[in-house]
């Protein structure tokens, strides 16, 4: 077992030891397909943040920032674990009734949390999976969040646009009639129950690809669902819910250690903002629930300062990976964008689902009032993976052996520009390499552009590309520098301990 000492406070000037601090409470904020480019920050020319710019001014702006992979399941799995995800196969984009990912009994962030002696929670979105087996929603689902670290859960099992449509707390959907119970099927629809190639005429959102199945509150969802009706959440109100559910866990724990977990469900698709954000960014639907998500963030904020917990508590603010414009959904994503000539991941090149760096460099902002420097930016490299052994840093906990996930806590905190040396990108499949400026893309079949209209990175060649010089990678190098693709895929190879064939 590792064990890591690390000064926590920049004012510390002995051996760090428990009984000398107070542990802070630790709040990661984890946004749904946000985009640098959606920050005005991070140079939006289209969007309006204060909230998120707020938290850059209050705090740090890490602008060298990465999930490990372009999608949401297997970035979610490393931000938990510590693990990279393609060490399980299973790390996949998840359907809405796939079992728990991560094993009772497997270390996780949360566990480490309430060996620290932190109450825990995780609030909104999950996508990780639940249960073992065939899922019986209308009983106790178990394993759930509560039995791999989490004290209480409230949660949406996958995403707003896969069935079910029902919230689940500690394991159980709230609301749920007995007399009308809730099925699940992502293989075969249930007799006479509409979808939205049967009747199209119920369907108030129109679908793009891929959204043709059951219809809730008007909208085609993802896979085929069957009674439960009471127990079906309101789209519109979703982010309300959510922080409700989130100012209840604070102010109940306010008088002892915490760490929550907050999953914004925006701006993933469908894109249905509350009626009062509805129409206000001028850029269609996205655009108005990348305003409501700023607005959750301003109100924790807020709460936080209110509550006098800002000073002891520690708030991380990120994305699960690269944002997408048409995801599904006939929502005017893609034209609004086009009309101004950007996209929500810029700088950067590609999006959600790309080898490109667009796939997982993503807003990172760290606000800990008195501890971090107000309006601190750093390039160093990080990665939401390595929050768990930063944070088992923090609070002196033993980070157990085999684990990716490397301590960089002073580039969290701002008391260092030094962070990963190197990073794996990429999941089950398709990897890519980071090693400091450099970018390493392996040649891979498949579509160039995808059907989100996304570039996949997917080349019949090796790609190297210098981000200092060339943030949007436009540059293909890999036939004038060969000895830095050698080196490179020496060490990706080396370093996924011969995972890839090359």
């Amino acid at each position: 077992m590792k064990k890591y000492c690390l000064l926590p406070f920049i004012a510390a000037a002995a051996a760090c030891s428990n009984a000398d601090m107070e542990r802070p409470n630790v709040i990661i904020v984890l946004a749904d397909d946000l985009g640098c480019g959606d920050v005005s920050a991070l140079g939006s020319s289209v969007l309006n943040t204060p909230n998120l710019d707020r938290m850059c001014r209050e705090g740090l702006n890490l602008t060298d920032a990465h999930s490990t992979a372009p999608t949401s399941t297997p970035s979610r799995y490393s931000l938990m674990t510590g693990q990279y995800p393609w060490r399980n196969r299973k790390a996949e984009v998840l359907a809405g009734d796939a079992n728990l990912l991560i094993r009772r009994g497997q270390p996780t962030l949360a566990k480490m949390m309430q060996d620290a002696g932190y109450e825990t929670a995780a609030i909104g979105k999950w996508h990780l999976g639940l249960g073992e087996g065939d899922i019986d929603w209308n009983k106790e689902i178990s394993p759930n969040p509560n039995d791999i670290g989490f004290d209480y859960s409230y949660i949406i099992a996958a995403t707003v646009d896969r069935v079910p449509t029902v919230y689940v707390e500690n394991g159980t959907v709230p609301g749920l009639d007995p007399a009308d119970p809730l099925y699940v099927d992502y293989k075969n629809n249930f007799p006479g129950e509409p979808t939205a190639l049967t009747n199209p005429e119920l369907v108030k959102m129109k679908w793009s690809h891929g959204h043709n199945c059951s219809i809730v509150n008007g909208i085609p969802r993802i896979g085929y669902q069957k009674g439960g009706k009471a127990a079906y959440w309101n789209d519109e109100n979703m982010a309300e819910v959510f922080l409700e559910k989130v100012k209840g866990f604070i102010n109940d724990n306010k008088d002892r250690p915490f760490f929550l977990y907050y999953g914004l469900h925006e701006p993933h698709v469908p894109r249905t903002p509350h009626p009062d954000f509805a129409g206000k960014s001028g850029m269609g639907p996205r655009g108005d629930v990348v305003l409501e998500a700023d607005w959750c963030v301003g109100e924790l904020l807020d709460y936080l300062d209110e509550t006098g917990l800002s000073e002891n508590t520690i708030v991380i603010f990120s994305s699960d990976n690269g944002p997408v414009l048409d995801d599904g959904y006939v929502d005017e994503a893609a034209e609004k964008w086009g009309e101004h000539g950007v996209t929500p991941a810029l700088p950067y090149r590609g999006g959600k689902y790309s080898l490109y760096d667009g796939g997982t460099h993503i807003p990172l902002f760290v606000r800990w009032k008195g501890h971090i420097k107000p309006g601190s930016v750093s390039d160093a490299l990080v990665c939401q993976m390595d929050i768990y052994a930063s944070l088992a840093a923090l609070l002196d906990q033993e980070m157990p052996e085999g684990l990716d996930s490397r301590n960089t806590l002073e580039a969290f905190l701002g008391q260092s520009d030094t962070g990963r040396e190197s990073l794996i990108l990429g999941s089950n499949g398709r990897l890519s390499y980071r090693l400091g400026a450099w970018h390493l893309i392996p040649p891979y079949k498949g579509k160039k552009v995808n059907q989100t209209n996304t570039e996949t990175g997917n080349s019949d060649e090796w790609t190297l590309y210098n981000q200092t010089d060339d943030i949007h990678e436009d540059n293909n190098l890999a036939e004038e520098y060969p000895e830095k693709v050698a080196d490179m895929r020496e060490r990706l190879v080396s370093e996924t301990d011969g995972y890839l064939p090359f």
